[in-house]
């Protein structure tokens, strides 16, 4: 009986242990499927994203497959390649103005003549302080343009956004998104608070805006110039970063201007980034998960521009990218100080802009003369309307008057007739663009409405 007991026990045991390793097995195996279960679902994820992308990137080339916009002239025969006289140029003097200007070079348009009157209301009650009175005007003008089944006009749409965005009222600004986007099938704008500046919560600044604009490629070579800005630009608390240029870059080169954009950042200045969209998808490009030979300063410059537009969900993605890359921790998201962005421009007219304040009212001359200094040292007048929210009707007035008088640029010797200086106004919002267009701004220079 005793030595039955034994081998019973025996069993016993190996059956135990065979159970425990049986419960080992099952519990990695579960981890294994969990694990397996995830990873479908980021492929799944991924993969969904990937062809959200193609879906929209065909649907863009069906609906701007044109050469030219729709008030284009028709195509013209190919133009010579080279010129005796003046081969950078000359074989463009033929060219129609949408080809070498594009669509985010072309002026503000009119708007169409259904709404007109509405619109220069509307911008005249908000130029005196009545944003409330020219809320409604331009409200009632979009209702009764939808009840009477006509084409809508945008720019009274456009109006109205900035108005809600320059008296903070987001709800409303929602509220006209929905209806923008059911009615025009495209995506509304993002909101952008623009009450601190038109409240004076903060000292306005309004001067020289130190500009840099960066060459087609982003390389160490860009490391100098670069530093001869930075050292130039001094203390000026508002600094301008052109980076519409760039069509490649290389590690070196984002080493060098991840380093200059951490000092600011640092130093707290304010940042005026220009095409910063367009430097992020050739960052992009240049990148790669699990390839070390890109270089970590391709993928740090990607995090700064991320955080620099405050898009915290993409640099999250990106960060754990990284950190998959280079086998190191993910840098944690820091909302960026004060940055505003400007769509990516194909020609500027000057290297450093005039930055106009948040409200031109009462007394201007403390700004006319900033202005008049300005054009002592510049060919051409670059205003930079980024910060500007509203101009009282006669500070825009006497402004107008002191600009004509500049702009008229005196001759090198007696006798010469005098020439003209160009003038320009850059992110400008529609309703100060309204009322320029009202004043008679058109015949001084160029407004360029910021776009939405």
């Amino acid at each position: 009986m005793g030595l039955f007991s034994l081998f019973k026990k025996g069993k016993d045991a190996a059956t135990a242990d065979s159970d425990d390793a049986a419960a080992r097995l099952a519990a990695d195996s579960e981890m294994q499927r969990q694990q397996a279960h995830a990873k479908l679902q980021r492929d799944l994820a991924r993969a969904t994203a990937l062809k959200i992308d193609a879906i929209e990137a065909a649907m863009e080339a069906d609906i701007f497959n044109d050469a030219e916009p729709a008030w284009a002239p028709p195509p013209r025969p190919r133009l010579p390649d080279t010129d005796t006289d003046n081969p950078a140029t000359l074989p463009l003097l033929d060219a129609p103005t949408t080809l070498l200007l594009a669509d985010d070079e072309m002026p503000v348009p009119a708007p169409a003549a259904a709404s007109a009157p509405a619109i220069d209301e509307s911008a005249i009650l908000y130029a005196n302080g009545q944003a409330d009175v020219a809320g409604h005007v331009l409200a009632g003008a979009i209702a009764e343009a939808a009840g009477e089944g006509a084409q809508q006009d945008r720019t009274a749409w456009w109006l109205l956004f900035d108005l809600y965005q320059a008296t903070g009222q987001q709800d409303a600004f929602d509220n006209l998104s929905i209806d923008y986007a059911s009615l025009f099938e495209t995506s509304p704008p993002p909101w952008r608070d623009m009450l601190p500046a038109a409240a004076h919560v903060e000292p306005a600044y309004s001067g020289v805006t130190p500009t840099h604009i960066f060459s087609a490629t982003l390389d160490a070579r860009s490391e100098p110039a670069l530093a001869q800005w930075r050292s130039q630009a001094g203390d000026a608390p508002v600094l301008r970063l052109d980076f519409s240029r760039i069509a490649a870059c290389d590690d070196a080169g984002c080493a060098v201007l991840l380093e200059h954009l951490q000092a600011l950042v640092a130093a707290r200045r304010e940042l005026i980034v220009v095409a910063a969209d367009e430097l992020v998808k050739l960052l992009r490009s240049c990148t790669c998960v699990g390839r070390k030979e890109d270089g970590a300063a391709t993928w740090l410059l990607l995090l700064e521009l991320l955080q620099l537009l405050n898009r915290e969900k993409e640099f999250e993605e990106t960060s754990m990218d990284y950190c998959v890359t280079f086998e190191v921790s993910p840098p944690s998201f820091t909302a960026p100080y004060k940055v505003e962005t400007a769509a990516r421009q194909l020609l500027s007219a000057a290297s450093d802009r005039f930055m106009l304040p948040p409200v031109i009212e009462g007394n201007v001359a403390p700004l006319l003369a900033a202005v008049t200094a300005y054009a002592e040292q510049y060919d051409a007048l670059v205003f930079d309307c980024t910060h500007l929210a509203r101009m009282d009707f006669a500070a825009a007035g006497q402004l107008l008057s002191h600009l004509q008088s500049l702009a008229q640029r005196e001759p090198p010797e007696a006798g010469q007739q005098r020439e003209r200086r160009r003038v320009e106004f850059r992110e400008v919002n529609h309703l100060v663009a309204a009322l320029m267009r009202l004043l008679g701004y058109t015949g001084l220079g160029r407004i360029f409405a910021h776009k939405y």
